[in-house]
């Protein structure tokens, strides 16, 4: 398929006809659990201990994406999301708007397009891509990253084609973690690492990241071990003490486990803090925080606790120092070392 991409923005298609269809009649990608929801990924009301924190970023939609056919030569999109401040450290289309791929001739998942908010407004319409021939075309939708999306239609010319597509991803692994899982700061959502891993690897890594609230608390332990997923990967070091390592890890650990005797469970250190090489205080706190995560899983493992395993950071933004936005967030750049780094590492233990 060669597609003839060009970007338009704007209300202009709103002249044209347009055929839209509610997201939700579409194949929804990416669902942590179920919930009453469509775009949230945890259903608070099912856990009403969760800190507050972690109840504002779990309805966020980082991480999800609608899959869907089309034959039309455009996608157009409308869409509302709860807030408009946008991060400093972040895009805008990244923390409220949208990106789109498309399956290609050969098979991989190619960027077509974004869909850019309108500063000061919740809600949008624009076209994502034009211009391309009419043959069947596979593509995957992903939605904000940081804001609660409450409302998403899918537009195409009128005439065409539009159907829920094919769920793209095998085996179901979820990511728990910081706002660097969620994806502070790629520069759009389709480029937080998860939603790279999936594509690049067919496996479904479910984005459970929890923007500055990733502490290992025993009632999101407990939650974590309801999930009905294959296995885990835990990057949450980034938020958590290291005194809550310390204290926290065993039972997190313990508590999978407990209802997923067999899942593998992969532990990640930190990401090294650039400003840690000056603000020394910051620097010891991230050597404490992935010197006492490696000495927890050592102890577990010797305790006996299998399918356990353990990803060090070295290396992870790279060696330059020009990984990170904000010294402690990866840009596009942090983020794709960062994949080359741990993709090798977990495809030899989920495949």
């Amino acid at each position: 398929m060669s597609l003839l991409l060009a970007n338009g923005t704007g209300f202009a298609q709103q002249k044209r006809n347009i055929t839209y269809v509610p997201a939700t009649n579409l194949q929804i990608v990416g669902k942590v659990d179920a919930t009453p929801q469509a775009f949230h990924r945890i259903d608070t009301a099912s856990f009403p201990l969760l800190p507050a924190a972690v109840k504002r970023r779990v309805v966020q939609s980082g991480g999800l994406a609608i899959s869907f056919t089309t034959n039309s030569t455009s996608v157009y999109v409308k869409w509302c999301t709860k807030e408009t401040t946008v991060s400093a450290t972040m895009t805008a289309v990244a923390y409220r708007g949208l990106d789109l791929y498309i399956k290609n001739d050969a098979g991989f998942w190619q960027y077509a397009g974004v869909a850019r908010p309108r500063a000061g407004q919740t809600c949008a319409a624009t076209t994502i891509v034009q211009g391309m021939d009419t043959r069947e075309k596979e593509c995957l939708l992903y939605l904000p990253l940081y804001d609660e999306t409450v409302r998403l239609e899918v537009g195409v010319d009128q005439g065409a084609s539009l159907e829920a597509g094919p769920y793209p991803f095998e085996k179901r692994v979820l990511v728990y973690g910081s706002s660097i899982v969620q994806g502070a700061a790629a520069s759009r959502p389709g480029l937080a690492y998860p939603a790279r891993l999936a594509r690049e690897t067919g496996i479904d890594f479910l984005n459970l990241g929890m923007g500055g609230s990733a502490k290992m608390e025993k009632v999101v332990a407990d939650m974590l071990a309801t999930l009905p997923v294959d296995a885990f990967v835990l990057d949450c070091v980034p938020n958590s003490t290291p005194d809550q390592i310390r204290q926290r890890t065993s039972y997190l650990i313990a508590s999978i486990r407990m209802k997923h005797p067999k899942a593998p469970i992969i532990v990640m250190q930190s990401v090294i803090r650039e400003r840690g090489y000056f603000n020394l205080r910051s620097g010891e706190r991230v050597r404490l925080q992935n010197e006492y995560i490696k000495e927890e899983v050592s102890k577990l493992k010797e305790k006996g606790v299998d399918d356990l395993y353990f990803v060090s950071s070295e290396g992870f933004l790279g060696h330059d120092h020009e990984g990170s936005v904000d010294g402690t967030h990866p840009n596009d750049l942090g983020f794709d070392r960062m994949i080359q780094k741990i993709k090798p590492v977990l495809m030899e233990i989920l495949l």
